[in-house]
Protein backbone atom coordinates (compact mmCIF):
# COMPACT_ATOMS: atom_id res chain seq x y z
CA UNK A 1 0.00 0.00 0.00
CA UNK A 2 1.38 3.71 -0.77
CA UNK A 3 1.64 6.21 1.82
CA UNK A 4 -1.28 8.05 -0.63
CA UNK A 5 -3.65 5.41 -0.12
CA UNK A 6 -2.87 5.31 3.26
CA UNK A 7 -3.53 9.24 3.81
CA UNK A 8 -6.69 8.42 1.42
CA UNK A 9 -7.87 6.00 3.84
CA UNK A 10 -7.96 7.07 7.63
CA UNK A 11 -6.05 10.76 7.29
CA UNK A 12 -8.41 11.24 3.92
CA UNK A 13 -9.36 14.44 5.98
CA UNK A 14 -6.26 16.31 6.91
CA UNK A 15 -5.49 16.94 10.89
CA UNK A 16 -4.88 20.82 12.00
CA UNK A 17 -3.18 19.93 15.04
CA UNK A 18 -0.39 22.92 14.67
CA UNK A 19 -3.90 24.87 14.34
CA UNK A 20 -5.16 23.09 17.82
CA UNK A 21 -2.08 23.31 19.46
CA UNK A 22 -1.47 27.06 18.41
CA UNK A 23 -5.21 27.84 19.77
CA UNK A 24 -4.32 26.06 23.31
CA UNK A 25 -1.64 28.09 23.75
CA UNK A 26 -2.79 30.98 23.02
CA UNK A 27 -5.61 29.80 25.81
CA UNK A 28 -2.53 29.51 28.12
CA UNK A 29 -1.36 32.78 27.35
CA UNK A 30 -4.85 34.36 28.18
CA UNK A 31 -5.42 32.95 31.30
CA UNK A 32 -1.68 34.26 32.56
CA UNK A 33 -1.81 37.67 31.24
CA UNK A 34 -5.71 38.52 31.70
CA UNK A 35 -7.88 39.01 34.73
CA UNK A 36 -9.58 36.33 35.90
CA UNK A 37 -13.37 36.80 34.24
CA UNK A 38 -11.95 38.14 30.79
CA UNK A 39 -9.30 34.83 31.12
CA UNK A 40 -12.42 32.35 31.63
CA UNK A 41 -14.33 33.68 28.47
CA UNK A 42 -11.26 33.74 26.21
CA UNK A 43 -10.13 30.06 27.55
CA UNK A 44 -13.86 28.81 27.13
CA UNK A 45 -14.15 29.85 23.49
CA UNK A 46 -10.43 28.90 22.51
CA UNK A 47 -11.53 25.02 24.04
CA UNK A 48 -14.33 25.39 22.11
CA UNK A 49 -12.97 26.42 18.60
CA UNK A 50 -10.05 23.74 19.57
CA UNK A 51 -13.11 21.08 19.97
CA UNK A 52 -14.67 22.18 16.82
CA UNK A 53 -11.17 21.27 14.59
CA UNK A 54 -10.49 18.34 16.84
CA UNK A 55 -14.50 16.96 15.47
CA UNK A 56 -13.73 17.65 11.73
CA UNK A 57 -12.02 13.41 12.09
CA UNK A 58 -13.60 11.35 9.69
CA UNK A 59 -14.09 8.40 12.27
CA UNK A 60 -16.76 10.50 13.84
CA UNK A 61 -20.34 10.66 11.49
CA UNK A 62 -20.81 13.89 9.66
CA UNK A 63 -24.17 14.78 10.30
CA UNK A 64 -23.97 13.54 14.26
CA UNK A 65 -21.00 15.35 14.92
CA UNK A 66 -22.52 18.84 13.24
CA UNK A 67 -24.88 18.74 15.46
CA UNK A 68 -22.79 18.13 18.77
CA UNK A 69 -20.49 20.89 17.15
CA UNK A 70 -23.62 23.33 17.36
CA UNK A 71 -24.70 22.40 20.25
CA UNK A 72 -21.35 22.38 22.46
CA UNK A 73 -20.19 25.92 20.67
CA UNK A 74 -24.01 27.53 21.75
CA UNK A 75 -23.82 25.80 25.40
CA UNK A 76 -20.23 27.18 25.73
CA UNK A 77 -21.36 31.14 24.65
CA UNK A 78 -24.20 30.76 26.79
CA UNK A 79 -21.15 29.63 29.47
CA UNK A 80 -19.42 32.14 28.47
CA UNK A 81 -22.05 35.04 28.66
CA UNK A 82 -22.88 33.60 32.87
CA UNK A 83 -19.30 33.69 33.43
CA UNK A 84 -19.01 37.39 32.14
CA UNK A 85 -22.06 38.57 34.70
CA UNK A 86 -21.43 38.39 38.52
CA UNK A 87 -23.69 35.50 38.73
CA UNK A 88 -21.85 33.85 42.47
CA UNK A 89 -19.57 30.90 43.24
CA UNK A 90 -21.89 28.45 42.38
CA UNK A 91 -22.48 29.42 38.85
CA UNK A 92 -18.86 29.66 37.77
CA UNK A 93 -17.99 26.46 39.57
CA UNK A 94 -20.99 24.94 37.19
CA UNK A 95 -19.13 26.71 34.51
CA UNK A 96 -16.21 25.41 35.25
CA UNK A 97 -17.60 22.22 35.07
CA UNK A 98 -19.07 22.94 32.17
CA UNK A 99 -15.94 23.58 30.72
CA UNK A 100 -13.93 20.21 32.38
CA UNK A 101 -16.53 18.26 30.33
CA UNK A 102 -15.70 20.25 27.00
CA UNK A 103 -11.89 19.85 27.79
CA UNK A 104 -12.17 16.14 28.54
CA UNK A 105 -14.23 15.01 25.79
CA UNK A 106 -11.90 16.84 23.14
CA UNK A 107 -9.20 14.85 24.83
CA UNK A 108 -10.40 11.89 24.20
CA UNK A 109 -11.37 12.54 20.37
CA UNK A 110 -7.77 13.54 19.89
CA UNK A 111 -6.47 11.09 21.16
CA UNK A 112 -8.65 8.41 19.31
CA UNK A 113 -7.53 10.06 16.56
CA UNK A 114 -4.29 10.23 16.94
CA UNK A 115 -3.81 6.48 18.24
CA UNK A 116 -5.21 5.78 14.68
CA UNK A 117 -3.00 7.83 12.27
CA UNK A 118 -1.77 5.52 9.88
CA UNK A 119 1.47 7.46 9.28
CA UNK A 120 2.81 9.22 12.19
CA UNK A 121 3.79 12.32 11.11
CA UNK A 122 4.24 15.86 13.06
CA UNK A 123 0.40 16.52 13.08
CA UNK A 124 0.25 13.48 14.82
CA UNK A 125 2.95 14.46 17.28
CA UNK A 126 0.90 17.83 17.59
CA UNK A 127 -2.22 15.92 17.97
CA UNK A 128 -0.65 14.40 21.37
CA UNK A 129 0.83 17.49 22.71
CA UNK A 130 -2.38 18.75 22.62
CA UNK A 131 -4.09 16.48 24.06
CA UNK A 132 -1.61 16.70 26.65
CA UNK A 133 -2.15 20.33 26.97
CA UNK A 134 -5.93 19.76 27.30
CA UNK A 135 -5.32 17.30 30.58
CA UNK A 136 -3.76 20.77 31.91
CA UNK A 137 -6.64 22.70 30.89
CA UNK A 138 -9.18 19.72 32.37
CA UNK A 139 -7.59 19.64 35.69
CA UNK A 140 -7.21 23.70 35.89
CA UNK A 141 -11.34 23.38 35.60
CA UNK A 142 -11.64 20.67 37.72
CA UNK A 143 -9.76 22.63 40.50
CA UNK A 144 -11.56 25.71 39.86
CA UNK A 145 -14.54 23.82 40.58
CA UNK A 146 -13.44 22.76 43.91
CA UNK A 147 -12.29 26.11 44.57
CA UNK A 148 -15.84 27.37 43.07
CA UNK A 149 -18.25 25.15 45.14
CA UNK A 150 -15.86 24.05 48.23
CA UNK A 151 -16.43 25.27 51.99
CA UNK A 152 -12.74 25.36 52.51
CA UNK A 153 -9.91 27.14 50.81
CA UNK A 154 -8.13 25.60 47.68
CA UNK A 155 -4.67 26.36 48.84
CA UNK A 156 -2.84 26.15 52.05
CA UNK A 157 -1.91 29.33 53.98
CA UNK A 158 -3.57 31.91 52.57
CA UNK A 159 -2.62 31.91 49.11
CA UNK A 160 -5.01 32.82 46.65
CA UNK A 161 -6.75 30.49 44.17
CA UNK A 162 -6.96 33.21 40.94
CA UNK A 163 -7.61 31.57 37.38
CA UNK A 164 -3.80 32.14 36.78
CA UNK A 165 -2.26 30.46 40.08
CA UNK A 166 -4.58 27.56 39.39
CA UNK A 167 -3.87 27.24 35.62
CA UNK A 168 -0.04 27.38 37.16
CA UNK A 169 -0.65 25.09 40.08
CA UNK A 170 -2.28 22.92 37.37
CA UNK A 171 0.46 22.46 34.59
CA UNK A 172 3.77 22.29 37.38
CA UNK A 173 1.50 19.19 38.84
CA UNK A 174 1.02 17.72 35.39
CA UNK A 175 4.46 17.55 34.22
CA UNK A 176 5.95 17.04 38.23
CA UNK A 177 7.82 19.64 38.80
CA UNK A 178 6.41 20.49 42.07
CA UNK A 179 8.06 23.90 43.32
CA UNK A 180 6.06 23.88 46.70
CA UNK A 181 4.97 27.51 46.69
CA UNK A 182 1.39 26.25 46.09
CA UNK A 183 -0.10 23.58 47.73
CA UNK A 184 -3.98 21.72 48.37
CA UNK A 185 -5.44 22.41 51.93
CA UNK A 186 -7.94 19.67 51.53
CA UNK A 187 -8.34 16.20 50.11
CA UNK A 188 -10.49 17.02 47.42
CA UNK A 189 -7.48 19.08 46.25
CA UNK A 190 -4.78 16.42 46.99
CA UNK A 191 -6.65 13.57 45.73
CA UNK A 192 -6.69 15.31 42.28
CA UNK A 193 -3.39 16.70 42.50
CA UNK A 194 -2.26 13.05 42.47
CA UNK A 195 -4.11 11.53 39.85
CA UNK A 196 -3.22 14.86 37.76
CA UNK A 197 0.73 14.00 38.32
CA UNK A 198 0.23 10.11 37.48
CA UNK A 199 -1.80 11.32 34.84
CA UNK A 200 1.00 13.15 33.21
CA UNK A 201 3.71 11.20 33.57
CA UNK A 202 1.80 8.12 32.33
CA UNK A 203 0.54 10.08 29.17
CA UNK A 204 4.04 10.94 28.42
CA UNK A 205 5.75 7.95 28.49
CA UNK A 206 2.78 5.67 26.80
CA UNK A 207 1.54 7.86 23.71
CA UNK A 208 3.80 11.02 23.36
CA UNK A 209 7.32 9.19 23.91
CA UNK A 210 6.18 5.96 21.59
CA UNK A 211 4.54 8.33 18.96
CA UNK A 212 8.10 10.13 18.77
CA UNK A 213 9.85 6.94 18.23
CA UNK A 214 7.90 5.80 15.55
CA UNK A 215 7.53 9.40 13.67
CA UNK A 216 8.42 9.02 10.07
CA UNK A 217 6.89 5.76 10.18
CA UNK A 218 3.71 3.81 8.46
CA UNK A 219 2.22 1.65 10.89
CA UNK A 220 0.63 -1.16 9.02
CA UNK A 221 -2.51 -3.40 10.45
CA UNK A 222 -1.50 -6.85 11.49
CA UNK A 223 -0.51 -9.27 9.37
CA UNK A 224 -2.14 -12.86 10.40
CA UNK A 225 0.95 -14.99 8.75
CA UNK A 226 2.71 -13.33 10.92
CA UNK A 227 1.19 -13.23 14.23
CA UNK A 228 -0.44 -10.09 16.04
CA UNK A 229 2.76 -7.96 16.19
CA UNK A 230 1.66 -4.81 13.64
CA UNK A 231 4.44 -4.16 10.73
CA UNK A 232 6.18 -0.79 10.14
CA UNK A 233 8.04 0.80 7.57
CA UNK A 234 9.61 3.64 7.28
CA UNK A 235 8.84 6.12 4.45
CA UNK A 236 10.41 7.03 1.86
Amino acid sequence: MTVAASRGGENSRPDRYGMVFSLLLTSFLAAALLNSRVSRIVTLLLCAGALVLVMRSPDLPVRATRHLRWALLAGSVLVGVLVALPTGRVIEGLAALWMAGILLFTAVVLVRRVVNHRVVTMQTILGALSAYLLLGFFYAAMLTVIAKLSTQPLFADGAQANNDAIQYFSFITLTTTGYGDLTPAGQPGRSLAVLEALTGQIFLVTLVARLVSVLGTERQRPDPSVGDEPLRRPLR
